[in-house]
């Protein structure tokens, strides 16, 4: 007990303020390492390398075992290797993010009347998809552009009105699958083909009865910063989704001031990118409790 009281006693006769950046630095760099990779798959292999990682250091220290140790000795430095492999579409992302954070020139789209006449239009279009229950997915490009996934649907390159909303998303209609892409005032294309989510929120929340609307908007807003308004065709209700969080239940006055709190020019987290995202779904945690 007296060596240990000795040592702590040294340790910090020597922690200073450097000291203190130091750990600082190193823990900012681990938050944001677990924070870009929650509820991803990627978190499970984190937590499976890690334990693999521990026993195999807990069997090499406690037994004596040589051929084994040597394997685990000359094995361990390669998984190094594979992690910028399998980690690659999360350090894409996370590398994104942070081209995002030194975007404060970059203008809004939405800070002009068009855009507020757009914005009003999506409202709209959705309250009146949701009283009639008609299933609904509109995603809204921001800073990331959707190209990809707008050439994977019918290009349309209209004005954004309900009607036309409405249209598009009439039941058995060629265009009511899949999603609309609005950029620019425009609906740019319909029927796109998003990505499914691949996060693990589905199997831990409500939204794991959801279908594919609902999981297709939340894949979309894990790989870009667009913004995503959901309306369900078995209940009606209308559900916005970004950066992998999603509210439900909104009424037409809380979907508006939603979108316009996203794309008002005072709106630091469009740009803020990464640190944003990060005040950002903090309160949007808050507020689906």
């Amino acid at each position: 007990m007296a060596e240990l009281l000795n040592n702590l006693f040294f340790i910090f006769q020597r922690f200073s303020w450097l000291s203190a950046l130091d750990i600082s630095l190193v823990t900012l760099i681990f938050f944001a390492l677990l924070y870009s990779l929650r509820d991803t798959q990627a978190m499970a292999l984190l937590r499976g390398m890690i334990m693999l990682i521990v026993a195999v250091m807990l069997i090499t220290s406690l037994v004596d075992l040589p051929a084994f140790s040597w394997f685990a000795r000359n094995a361990l430095p390669s998984m190094l290797i594979a992690l910028p492999v399998i980690f690659a579409p999360e350090i894409r992302r996370a590398l994104e993010r942070l081209g995002r954070a030194g975007s404060f020139l970059s203008s809004s789209k939405g800070t002009n009347d068009s855009f507020d006449a757009t914005l009003r239009a999506v409202v709209e279009a959705c309250a009146r998809l949701s009283a009639r229950k008609h299933g609904a997915l509109i995603v809204i490009q921001r800073l990331d552009r959707l190209d990809d996934y707008v050439q994977t649907g019918v290009r349309l390159n209209a004005k954004v009105t309900p009607e036309l909303l409405l249209q598009i998303f009439y039941p058995n209609t060629p265009l009511h699958d899949g999603g609309a892409i609005i950029a620019d005032s425009q609906i740019v294309a319909a029927s796109c083909v998003l990505p499914l989510s691949a996060s693990g929120i589905l199997n831990h929340s409500p939204e794991r009865q959801m279908g594919l609307r609902h999981r297709a908007s939340l894949g979309i807003s894990e790989v870009s910063d667009a913004i995503s308004v959901v309306v369900s065709e078995e209940t009606g209700g209308i559900s916005i989704v970004h950066s992998g969080r999603m509210l439900r239940h909104l009424d037409p006055e809380r979907l508006e001031n939603i979108l316009k709190a996203f794309f008002r020019p005072a709106n630091m987290e469009q740009k803020m990118g990464f640190l944003g995202k990060l005040f950002s779904s903090g309160k949007t945690r808050k507020e689906e409790k």
